[in-house]
């Protein structure tokens, strides 16, 4: 019987040829000679890097041109958010798809307060924050209390905020919003330290370049805690060559987008809330009590309300966290237009649960990453800029991210299959 770790991470039986004496296999993994590689968990980065390459010679290098790298990072950067706060959502086991929704209507709260009333813009974002959050708890209620399945009430909300959107801006688009709240959408972070040559790259600024070294270090040092941790409990750990393998290529890919952003316009705001948000859930959901339990509720709910955890409660409060993040998400979204608009948010619903089962989340709960879900965000990202680039129509760009959301979920069914044959 699997058990819930404390990482969070749901952990599988020891698997070995009983009586045997060759080494123990584990499900999912694929033995490369005397190295072994868990497809499951690492398939989206090595799927991640292999669409990069063929963009890449696609699109003649444009795809890793500075200001292209920028452009992927801030078009995203809403959709990314969103995926923060879904992945808790699909790994409980619930969905929710009125994000649009209320990014449209928190953007229209934000749009109002600031351009309409003249509130600073300070209290207006975290007025519409609070709105978020209070749209969360209205739908956590109906969900969590009093028993609703979530996808009726977020289907129930995507029409009603749409609806309350439309009401709020009049059927049309409010504007323009303040500098700080356009700089939070558009803007980079200034050269505090100035520049140094890369060689033939040029020069970057060196402060950037720093954040870059930190940021490196800080992922080297979380992957070995966690790799220690596992071995502690006597989980699976990759070996020791693959684990520095994928380290090094992990840094490699922060550098090499790091490099490009600072030879660019410096680090994109986005991008510093983005890794803010990411570090923050991810120690959430891999480090907290919180975060086992929702891995908890979605592995097994009644193991859970048996072993005393409030599950109500949790549910309740991933569905506030959605609302905030999506509030946040508004936010960034109409200051990138530098206005609020009726239609704002459309099929955002879609793109982020896209991010998340793209990312590794199973459908029936219980499995997913914050950083999973970001890569997925990242491959949606790149293809909807690389077939730009390439100059294919749109119609053959949805077919496309079609195909690749139906792979990635048949994919995880079919892991579990062949783990669930393996034992």
């Amino acid at each position: 019987m699997s058990s819930i770790s404390p990482a969070g991470v749901e952990a599988g039986p020891k698997d070995g040829k009983e009586g045997g004496s060759g080494p123990p296999r584990r499900p999912g993994r694929v033995a490369l000679g005397s190295l072994s590689i868990n497809v499951r968990q690492s398939g989206i980065y090595i799927a991640f890097a292999l669409i990069v390459v063929l963009f890449t010679v696609l699109t003649d290098g444009a795809m890793l041109q500075p200001q292209n790298i920028s452009n992927i990072i801030v078009q995203n950067s809403y959709i990314l958010i969103l995926a923060v706060g879904m992945i808790l959502i699909i790994i409980a086991g619930h969905i929710d798809l009125s994000v649009g929704s209320v990014v449209a209507v928190t953007g229209a709260v934000a749009a109002v307060l600031m351009v309409d009333f003249g509130v600073p813009w300070p209290l207006a974002l975290l007025i519409t924050l609070v709105v978020g959050g209070l749209i969360g708890a209205w739908q956590g209620f109906w969900i969590a209390y009093f028993g609703i399945p979530s996808f009726i009430v977020t289907l129930a909300g995507m029409l009603l905020f749409r609806a309350l959107t439309l009401t709020v801006l009049g059927n049309q688009g409010i504007g323009p919003f303040p500098d700080a709240v356009r700089t939070l959408s558009n803007g980079f972070t200034d050269g505090y330290l100035g520049n140094i040559g890369l060689g033939v790259l040029g020069g970057a600024d060196l402060f950037s370049l720093l954040v870059g070294l930190m940021a490196v270090a800080g992922m080297v040092a979380a992957q070995w805690r966690t790799r220690t941790a596992r071995a502690g409990y006597g989980q699976g750990v990759d070996p020791l060559p693959v684990f520095v393998l994928k380290t090094a290529a992990g840094a490699a890919l922060i550098m090499a987008v790091v490099v490009q952003l600072a030879r660019f316009k410096n680090l994109p705001w986005v991008l510093v809330l983005l890794a803010v948000l990411v570090l923050g859930y991810s120690l959430l959901a891999n480090r907290s009590v919180f975060g086992r339990r929702i891995y908890a509720v979605g592995g097994n709910l009644q193991a859970a309300v048996l072993s005393g955890i409030k599950v109500k409660s949790v549910v309740f409060w991933i569905f506030v966290n959605m609302g905030v993040l999506a509030a946040m998400a508004g936010i960034i979204f109409a200051g990138r237009l530098n206005q609020a608009g009726p239609t704002a948010g459309n099929s955002f619903e879609l793109d982020a649960i896209a991010a998340a089962f793209i990312g590794g989340a199973a459908v029936q709960g219980g499995v997913g990453k914050v950083v999973g879900a970001i890569t997925g965000g990242l491959i949606m990202g790149v293809i909807n800029n690389g077939m730009s680039l390439i100059g294919s129509p749109s119609e053959r760009v949805m077919l496309v991210k079609g195909i690749v959301l139906l792979a990635a979920v048949a994919f995880d069914v079919w892991t579990k299959r062949r783990a669930g044959a393996a034992r």
